[in-house]
């Protein structure tokens, strides 16, 4: 689906929230529902916490439902935060939200809540529909938050900030900072129909979408996300994106592995039914010794424990970098050997050949200069296009015919 198609849907999906969520939606006779998430962004450290502040938070959701749900996390703390009202309602434009439609999250019944170093929590359900492709707003006050942030850095989404508590607002006076991160907030979740399920992308710069252009959620997993929504071959729909830019699989760094936030970022979100493994080109180039046998140990390892969880996994190859300052034909051995496991080891549940849609036919070894944004290993938004093109929706409902 064309970025061009979901602009042209999305103010019928803001109208159809802001009349929801005026009324709370009439009880569900149909028993088999449960919780799917609709939006996610790994976390990881982001500096100092700031007190007496507030964030308006705008993502995009993928999965359509009600009873929506947000998980805030304090998973990089060394003390509790406090949130002293947190609020969800929709986008109009800028930091201005549909009038009506800004209404209070609480957890457990409370207006506030505080969260321990470490921990996540998630609200209460709040009443009312909220449609796939919306552009959800949360609002939340820091009233005395220190020591450690925890959130996204590189959200590729304007953000606003403000001093004082502004979260019930609608109005986008207050909204003055524009920021580039998400604090706190890690997913969103919605309730649906029980055979309604989610792919997590469990990856690195490309998925969490660097050089894809601000504020138009062209990142690949968006792309996906739109095609999902109009897909009839698959009950998958809901999409959450836990990239992270310069993250590997076997080393903590840019933020912590992916083996060691494979539980917190993928694994329990509900409704997942597919982890989509698209990393390892940071293992690669680092030059730090890792080999083609230590990477494909990380992958089965992953795989393991994601098949232990009930999930499948489809794993995507490495896609072509010469160019980048940190190639040389050993790096590009390591590739090729890793990538032959992906294509040819049965391991995976289904395999995405990124490599093969990236790579120059005159050059395997470079990105076609269509999709390079201009470093040599980052695509463009075609080239984020393309990799979502290339995804085999059917194949990401690969759980129900594993576990059959």
């Amino acid at each position: 689906m064309t970025a061009r198609f979901a602009r042209a849907v999305r103010p019928a999906a803001v109208l159809l929230l802001a009349a929801a969520v005026q009324v709370p939606a009439a009880a569900e006779a149909a028993p088999a529902r449960h919780d799917v998430v609709t939006w996610g962004a790994a976390a990881d450290r982001m500096g100092e916490g700031t007190a007496d502040r507030s964030y308006r938070l705008v993502v995009r959701t993928s999965a359509g439902g009600d009873g929506l749900r947000v998980r805030l996390s304090n998973a990089f703390g060394d003390r509790p935060v406090t949130f002293g009202s947190v609020h969800a309602g929709v986008r109009l434009t800028g930091a201005e939200l549909v009038p009506g439609s800004n209404r209070p999250l609480t957890f457990g019944g409370a207006r506030s809540v505080t969260v321990p170093a470490g921990a996540t929590v998630r609200s209460d359900p709040l009443p009312g529909k909220v449609p796939a492709g919306t552009d959800l707003v949360v609002s939340l006050h820091t009233p005395d938050a220190a020591g450690p942030a925890t959130g996204h850095g590189m959200a590729m989404q304007t953000s606003y900030a403000a001093r004082g508590d502004h979260a019930a607002e609608e109005s986008a006076a207050a909204w003055t900072d524009t920021i580039g991160s998400w604090f706190y907030l890690d997913a969103v979740t919605v309730r649906t129909s029980a055979t309604t399920g989610a792919v997590v992308a469990l990856g690195d710069s490309i998925t969490d979408g660097w050089q894809s252009s601000t504020d138009l959620n062209r990142r690949w997993p968006d792309y996906l996300a739109r095609r999902l929504r109009a897909a009839d071959g698959t009950s998958v729909k809901g999409v959450a994106n836990e990239g992270i830019s310069g993250n590997k699989v076997l080393a903590d760094g840019a933020g912590q592995s992916a083996l060691n936030r494979l539980e917190r970022d993928v694994l329990s979100h509900p409704g997942v039914r597919t982890v989509f493994l698209f990393e390892g080109v940071n293992d690669i180039k680092a030059h730090t010794g890792v080999t083609a046998g230590d990477l494909i140990a990380g992958y089965r390892q992953i795989v393991d424990r994601a098949h232990k969880a009930g999930k499948c996994v489809v794993g995507a190859t490495v896609g072509p970098f010469k160019g980048w300052s940190e190639w040389d034909p050993a790096a590009e051995a390591v590739r090729q050997e890793v990538n032959a496991f992906v294509r040819d080891s049965g391991e995976f549940d289904a395999v995405a050949d990124f490599d093969r849609i990236l790579r120059s036919p005159y050059d395997q070894e470079r990105i076609l200069p269509f999709f390079d944004n201009g470093d040599h290993l980052h695509p463009n938004d075609k080239g984020m296009q393309a990799l979502a093109d290339a995804v085999d929706v059917e194949a990401l409902d690969c759980a129900a015919r594993r576990l059959e």
